[in-house]
């Protein structure tokens, strides 16, 4: 049996070398080539024409989603990102696969079992249009966000989104204030809150959003806004939109 090309679109490098590692493991792969960004990965991608694609779907100037329906190839995409809010959607379209970071070499070698297997004409036709299916999906309301996978000093692990105190918008990133601690998330801070329980998490100006349950207490200041002191010290001031929403909830 004849090896299939592997392309990896990955903008992490330890994710890429995990990713490379388990390739080169895998008799039935051959690693044709890797990028970093959405952008190369379209050229490279539709330059080599590899078998498959190990895709992430957040990704600097182009998300694999972009990618995926600008290709004039057809590979067969295997999505991998910390975001588990998109694996439902996959799995009900019958993608070829979805890696879960952090995922297991089992878990890999489980994908590369279904990559294997004969192609069937309508699993094919099904490769082909399923890049535009999941980004309408994903373009819906999309359901509650639980949980996401974050990463800190080299570990990635789930965070409930219980535990958020607050979130800030910072450049292409957002910050999340959780376990005491500040962790960096490539998704902007509206498509969170789209996925956030809306009687907990309250958005206090264009760039924050405060979980309620982790709210000290709220004072106006002398341009009538409020002051929100969180439990962990730190002082957050509401619009002046916000602090009226935020004083007709109260009782």
């Amino acid at each position: 049996m004849d090896s299939k090309t592997v392309f990896i679109a990955e903008d992490e490098p330890l994710a890429r070398e995990v990713l490379r590692d388990a390739i080169y493991g895998h008799a039935g792969l051959r690693l044709v080539g890797e990028a970093a960004d959405g952008a190369t990965a379209l050229a490279q991608i539709n330059a080599l024409r590899p078998d498959v694609v190990f895709m992430d779907i957040q990704m600097p100037e182009m998300t694999g989603l972009d990618v995926l329906r600008r290709l004039t190839c057809t590979p067969h995409i295997v999505f991998t990102t910390a975001y588990d809010q998109y694996a439902v959607t996959a799995f009900e379209l019958n993608a070829v696969d979805y890696l879960l970071k952090p995922f297991t070499r089992a878990r890999f070698d489980a994908a590369v079992a279904r990559l294997l297997e004969p192609v069937q004409p309508a699993r094919q036709a099904l490769n082909e249009v399923a890049g535009e299916a999941l980004a309408r999906a994903v373009q819906r309301s999309p359901e509650r966000l639980e949980r996401i996978l974050v990463r800190d000093r080299g570990r990635i692990f789930p965070l409930s989104m219980n535990e958020i105190a607050y979130l800030k918008a910072d450049s292409k990133y957002t910050a999340i204030a959780a376990r005491g601690q500040t962790f960096l998330v490539r998704i902007g801070i509206s498509e969170l809150e789209a996925q956030l329980d809306p009687a907990r998490f309250i958005r206090i100006h264009r760039s924050a959003l405060v979980n309620l349950d982790f709210v000290d207490s709220m004072k106006a200041d002398d341009q009538s806004q409020l002051l929100i002191q969180m439990r962990d010290g730190t002082s957050l001031t509401a619009s002046r939109e916000a602090s009226k929403v935020l004083r007709e909830m109260a009782i």
